[in-house]
């Protein structure tokens, strides 16, 4: 009596997801969707890991490197979030502190010359686009953006780029 019943089941459900849009982006394991209860676009890209860390990322860390992370879209570039949920005008004395750590470049014997790291962003669903600069390429920063919502990033930095959204919250204080 069973076997009927998850043969007409699977049939409903092919087409509940084939019909239905679903409003929050699907995550990998180990993700969660861009700042969940936040007043983020559903289209925003955003995806917070809480697993390991990339090995190639994984430098100066000891131990266990399960860290909040975002990585880029082409997977050069990741944001070890220090500070998470990343917030707009924080007004409780912290900051909105971010890692940068870039891929090595695959076949270089030797590091490419540093050059700063560029952050354009640009808040989704808006022409708000502001430029953020990390002195001598991917590494420490602080970045604050002006409101909040979703950001697009564009990375550049050493010849390279890639880009990731970010979600920036309102201030909770």
């Amino acid at each position: 009596m069973s076997v009927p019943r998850r043969v007409v089941l699977v049939p409903v459900l092919l087409l509940a997801g084939c019909t239905a849009p679903d409003p929050v982006p699907a995550t990998a394991p180990g993700t969660t969707p861009a700042a969940a209860g936040a007043s983020a676009p559903a289209a925003c890209a955003e995806r917070v890991a809480t697993g390991r860390l990339p090995d190639w990322a994984d430098a100066g860390f000891t131990g266990d490197t399960r860290v909040r992370h975002v990585l880029g879209a082409r997977g050069d570039m990741v944001a070890i979030l220090f500070a998470y949920p990343l917030e707009h005008a924080r007004g409780d004395g912290t900051n909105n502190k971010i890692l940068w750590v870039a891929r090595p470049e695959p076949g270089r014997s030797e590091p490419a010359r540093r050059t700063p790291l560029v952050i354009t962003a640009t808040l989704a669903g808006t022409g708000t686009t502001v430029v953020r600069e990390v002195e001598g390429g991917p590494g420490p920063s602080i970045v604050d953006l002006p409101a909040a919502g979703c950001w697009r990033l564009r990375l550049d930095w050493s010849g390279r780029t890639d880009t990731m959204d970010l979600v920036y919250r309102p201030a909770s204080g």
